[in-house]
């Protein structure tokens, strides 16, 4: 992806007020913070089963999207939003939380398989590829035995961060907003170099 070739960014998560603060919605909460440091609302487009932002970056129009279809099935949200605004999957990029990435950490890459999420499942379903852009942003997973995981995750992961890692989270949101910016005006290889390398200071 080069600068310039930016025009769609879609937050994955749970619609509604029982899931706001979850791990899960991290995708969300990005996009909630980027659209009001913009100063833009997100309103509901029943066309593409999603709430829509729009926010002007110089002569470039960039659209936020938040699908309201529940994770496992976004992908239904992405198509009907690629599909109505003529945008290719080369100008998008998917926010997503990742459960084995630690807290803290970032990775921003060209395309990939779904490592699991149903979220992006979804959408590699919806889309027919894996070869779309996406920022996987760690939430951690349960600290528990192996054993003991695979049951502990929908809560871990449907849970609210706890007071300590809101903290992070919060220096963690900053950063993808740089990142995000950094990739629309230089590319994928600039702001992949920063935000891979990323620790928040809370973390040091």
């Amino acid at each position: 992806m080069n600068s310039g070739d930016f025009r769609l960014l879609i937050g994955l998560g749970n619609p509604g007020a029982t899931y706001k603060s979850t791990r899960h919605n991290i995708g969300f909460m990005a996009l909630q913070q980027l659209a009001e440091k913009k100063g833009v609302s997100f309103r509901q487009q029943k066309k593409l089963h999603g709430l829509l932002a729009e926010v002007r970056e110089d002569s470039n129009l960039i659209r936020l999207l938040m699908p309201d279809t529940f994770m496992n099935n976004s992908g239904r949200s992405i198509r009907a939003a690629l599909d109505w605004f003529d945008i290719e999957i080369n100008q998008i990029i998917v926010l997503v939380d990742d459960l084995d990435l630690p807290l803290g950490k970032l990775r921003l890459r060209a395309q990939g398989s779904s490592g699991g999420h149903n979220g992006l499942k979804s959408a590699i379903e919806h889309l027919g590829t894996d070869k779309f852009c996406r920022l996987r942003i760690g939430i951690g997973n349960p600290e528990c035995l192996p054993t003991e995981r695979k049951s502990k995750t929908i809560s871990h992961v449907l849970g609210n961060f706890t007071q300590k890692e809101s903290s992070i989270v919060s220096e963690v949101l900053d950063e993808v907003l740089l990142g995000l910016d950094l990739l629309t005006k230089q590319g994928i290889d600039h702001a992949g170099n920063r935000l891979n390398a990323y620790t928040p200071k809370a973390l040091e």
